[in-house]
């Protein structure tokens, strides 16, 4: 019998949101480029999902929209604007624009699972492009909340990892693959932009010259 229950609704209702085209920019005015520290547990567009808060929360900018989707259990960077042919510049795979996020794993990573990210891996949709990948030391983040269930008996380390692409979960599902699974993820820079010392939850103005160059 398929399964019908809670879980199941919830899992189509994320492939059906994914499947919907997102919002395009319709410019009115100058170009805007902003930059936004998305927390924890918030979603990727303006509306509440039902469960979840959307943007109009922490935002209020009529006329921007995002240029590209963090995952609500994500933290970290979201671009947003008015123009329709920056937010393709910002999100089309075919630009390359590199994305870099620090990742907080489980398990203490030796040099052949990096040299494996940073070579590629085969996931199910296919194998990943090269990609910057290092052990850093712990960042001086902010606090998430709620907080990273560590588990004392069970190290865990940090990864700077640099993508050129953007699939779904892509970075949790590339450390997952070579044993070392994410305990929070927070991206940290798209092309030039990067989060700086944005709070979670503020905004600041960009110069959107800075992506087209």
């Amino acid at each position: 019998m398929a399964d019908t229950g809670p879980g199941y609704s919830q899992y189509l209702g994320s492939l059906m949101a994914r499947s919907r085209p997102r919002p395009r920019a319709k410019q009115s005015g100058p170009t805007r480029l902003v930059a936004f520290n998305k927390p924890m547990n918030v979603l990727s567009q303006f509306t509440d999902d039902g469960r979840w808060p959307g943007l109009a929360r922490h935002l209020d900018l009529p006329g921007l929209y995002p240029a590209g989707r963090l995952d609500r259990d994500s933290e970290g960077l979201l671009l947003l604007t008015n123009d329709g042919k920056l937010q393709a510049r910002l999100t089309d795979p075919r630009h390359k624009m590199p994305k870099t996020y620090l990742v907080q794993v489980e398990g203490s990573p030796e040099p052949e699972q990096i040299r494996a990210l940073a070579e590629g891996v085969v996931l199910n949709d296919g194998p990943t492009l090269p990609a910057q990948a290092k052990q850093i030391a712990p960042p001086a983040l902010w606090p998430r909340e709620p907080p990273v269930r560590e588990r004392q008996s069970v190290p865990d380390a940090w990864l700077r990892l640099t993508i050129h692409e953007g699939r779904n979960r892509q970075v949790r599902r590339m450390t997952a693959h070579v044993g070392l699974p994410c305990l929070r993820l927070v991206r940290w820079s798209v092309g030039p932009f990067d989060l700086s010392d944005l709070a979670p939850g503020a905004w600041r103005d960009l110069d959107p010259g800075r992506a087209r160059l």
